[in-house]
């Protein structure tokens, strides 16, 4: 049985990843901070909670020594899923907000690769999906951090991918588009169908679209897929 690892998985995007794989039958290793949210979540789907913080690389190895290696030796998905985002003019910044906004979304892809990357390495094969945004590729004003992380997600993906495939690895991401989740939740309801209008298709996309992508990256109808960043933002750039 293959096993997968999500980080952010208690909510939006991550959940739905996770209901998508738990359906392929895998064995699930579900992260999150927050055990109120991620418990229920591990218990109706069978899988394992990881609770630690993936952008501190001292307590994501801490964590997978607890809650990971105890019960496998290697992971065969990686789903580096884990963001938050910061709305607001670059000098009203605070800098703690910064290194948490690249700590989450940037330093968390490493961490969670680093360790899980021994494994993969020794099976000779596993994959990789970071998932990205739009806006690494092409910067969203008042998003500068989340723009900036999200970019080094893009670089990341690339690079890695070039590293370990030798290894018979793939590293692949997803550059999300407008996705209804709690992220947007700072958008008033009229503010919401402004965006939506401005969208090729009209409206916001699912996290389950997202989801069908992670799958399809996944599975082996993608075994020569690797070092790309898959655009799924219903013809908005």
């Amino acid at each position: 049985m293959k096993t997968a690892l999500i980080s952010g998985a208690s909510r939006g995007i991550g959940l739905a990843i996770a209901e998508a794989l738990s359906a392929d039958g895998y064995t699930l290793f579900l992260n999150g901070r927050h055990p109120e949210t991620l418990e229920p979540v591990c218990q109706r789907l069978g899988a394992h909670p990881v609770y630690c913080d993936v952008g501190i690389y001292a307590d994501a190895a801490a964590a997978f020594d607890r809650d990971v290696w105890h019960y496998t030796d290697h992971i065969d998905l990686l789903v580096n899923n884990a963001g938050i985002s910061y709305v607001g003019l670059l000098q009203e910044m605070d800098p703690a907000e910064w290194d948490r906004v690249i700590s989450t979304n940037l330093t968390s892809v490493f961490n969670l690769s680093h360790l899980v990357l021994p494994g993969m390495i020794r099976q000779q094969k596993g994959a990789i999906i970071n998932i990205s945004s739009i806006w690494g590729q092409t910067g969203a004003s008042m998003e500068v951090a989340y723009s900036a992380s999200k970019g080094g997600v893009d670089a990341f993906t690339r690079a890695l991918a070039r590293e370990v495939a030798p290894s018979g690895i793939r590293v692949n991401a997803i550059a999300c588009g407008v996705i209804d989740t709690t992220m947007n939740d700072h958008l008033d309801p009229e503010e919401k169908a402004d965006l939506a209008n401005e969208i090729g298709l009209g409206r916001f996309g699912q996290p389950e679209e997202i989801a069908s992508i992670v799958r399809f990256l996944a599975g082996d109808a993608a075994s020569y897929v690797t070092g790309q960043i898959l655009t799924a933002d219903g013809a908005f750039i």
